[in-house]
């Protein structure tokens, strides 16, 4: 089984990759791609692949562009950390929606999904029955985005509201939360965790290292080869840069 895996974060495909190891011994990754330019060109370029592993947020937009802009027959099993474009993605051949971050067990049943998807009882399912499928299998909705931390402050244990984030680094496996006065605190999360569990409004993955609240950037400043240098406050002591493919979504969200 061939299968094509879009996703724009490195850690992220590589635990999907294995993952997959788990869920689907058979399945061979051909490529992964981190763009929707990149994965229309390797679309038209190449034979279909067996089935399509789509992250919903890529570098250059939404995975779901893809189908837009070209023909795609083979299905899809999207994974995302929001539930919001599951009906857009039930047009796109999607077989499951699989909200991060995966569990091996929920990978697993997409993939017994997709070994029944060449069935005659399955090669034309009605569209209501596959819609219906779909949503059954969105998670219940979870917990609202997380509001506070709770963080430490020699002895005392003290509640810090979201609003008063300025932005998380990650440094040596280590995350330490800024605030907008700028205290450091260091929490129990990775930046992959808190993804999940901060309102994608307010706060943006910049890079591996950091995540900033939107009233932590000051400034931004073109960098060489299509990057931005960002200005954050309080100002960390390393240099803020967002990469090229990840600039246009940085200043799409910017701007709101």
């Amino acid at each position: 089984m061939k299968v094509l895996l879009l996703e724009d974060e490195y850690p992220a495909a590589e635990r999907l990759q294995r993952l997959l190891h788990q869920a689907a011994p058979e399945a061979q990754v051909m490529t992964v791609l981190d763009s929707v330019t990149a994965a229309v060109a390797w679309l038209a370029a190449n034979p279909a692949p067996d089935a399509i592993l789509a992250d919903i947020q890529l570098a250059d937009g939404l995975s779901l562009e893809v189908f837009d802009r070209t023909v795609v027959s083979s299905p899809v099993i999207f994974t995302t950390a929001y539930d919001a474009y599951a009906i857009r993605a039930f047009k796109a051949n999607s077989i499951d929606y699989l909200l991060k971050p995966i569990k091996l067990a929920d990978l697993q049943a997409a993939f017994a999904k997709l070994r029944q998807w060449g069935t005659p009882a399955a090669s034309n399912p009605d569209p209501t029955q596959r819609l219906e499928r779909l949503l059954d299998s969105l998670p219940r909705p979870a917990q609202p985005f997380k509001t506070r931390f709770l963080v430490r402050s020699g002895e005392q244990l003290l509640p810090l509201p979201t609003e008063q984030v300025a932005w998380f680094q990650s440094r040596h496996e280590v995350t330490t939360l800024v605030a907008t006065d700028g205290r450091r605190f260091v929490v129990d999360y990775t930046l992959e965790q808190l993804e999940q569990l901060l309102n994608p409004q307010q706060f943006f993955r910049l890079n591996r290292q950091f995540l900033a609240h939107l009233q932590a950037v000051q400034r931004l400043h073109p960098h060489f080869n299509g990057k931005l240098k960002l200005d954050l406050s309080p100002a960390p002591t390393d240099e803020v840069m967002v990469s090229r493919e990840k600039a246009g979504a940085f200043k799409n969200w910017l701007e709101g």
